[in-house]
């Protein structure tokens, strides 16, 4: 399979949209009050079904059918472009910090 960009930011969008709901859901539910804490499981509730949106596509839930986009073969190579550059930030923000340290 072959995997244009436009997979690679697909599969990207709904996994770090679906990991960033569910976690922002969980602090607005726990820190909030009154309203806040049910736009917290609102986000809660939109963030699970965008994953298993994800997972669907993914193919890692065939039971649910054949998912109209196939990005199982992009998910791992979007995911380790996506860990290559935060691990190459990581790198260059180290370096910047021990220069200034250093001057």
């Amino acid at each position: 399979m072959v995997c244009e960009w436009y997979h690679f930011m697909l599969s990207m969008l709904l996994l770090v949209f679906a990991i960033a709901s569910i976690i922002a859901g969980i602090f607005t539910a726990y820190f909030g009050s009154g309203k806040s804490r049910a736009v917290g499981g609102i986000l809660i509730i939109i963030g699970l079904v965008v994953g298993i949106i994800f997972l669907w596509c993914a193919w890692w839930l065939p039971f649910l059918g054949e998912p109209p986009i196939g990005l199982s073969g992009c998910i791992v190579e979007g995911i380790s472009a996506v860990v290559g550059a935060i691990i190459g930030a990581l790198i260059a923000l180290g370096i910047f910090l021990l220069a200034i340290m250093k001057a």
